[in-house]
């Protein structure tokens, strides 16, 4: 009886541990998914940039966003995106960019498949030039 006792303790502690340590790769996962929203892009040089992060230079432009936000993204009638995205989450982002904010004429992109099919690269961009990793507006496709 004494021995079936330290086997099932010894089976507690180890389920216990086993919880402990799946619970590990999880918090691992989530710093690393952290990291990955803060820095959704790769940036060499200050200008150049991953293929997704260029196609979402290329709806900023296409979309003429810079005639509210600033050729810099400094903000003219629009916001600030420089210090709007140290706060702002993708969530937030790909909301305001598919529904708009009308009442602060903010614009609807959703009948734009160039800003809609670079939501991700549009962000990436932004996020970047928020953090002041890429260095200048205007960028260039690193080669691979």
């Amino acid at each position: 009886m004494a021995r079936m006792r330290l086997s099932l303790q010894t089976l507690s502690r180890l389920v216990l541990a086993g919880g402990l340590l799946a619970a590990l790769p999880t918090e691992a996962q989530d710093k690393a998914k952290s990291a990955a929203a803060d820095h959704p892009y790769k940036v060499v040089d200050g200008v150049k940039v991953d293929p997704v992060t260029m196609n979402g230079f290329r709806a900023w432009r296409a979309a003429a966003c810079d005639r509210c936000h600033g050729a810099n993204q400094q903000g003219l009638v629009g916001p600030s995106l420089l210090e709007s995205f140290k706060n702002l989450s993708k969530e937030e982002f790909v909301k305001t960019v598919t529904e708009g904010r009308l009442d602060k004429g903010m614009p609807s992109f959703k009948t734009s498949p160039m800003v809609m099919q670079n939501t991700d690269g549009l962000y990436a961009y932004l996020k970047g030039r928020s953090n002041g990793d890429i260095t200048q507006s205007k960028v260039e496709e690193l080669k691979q």
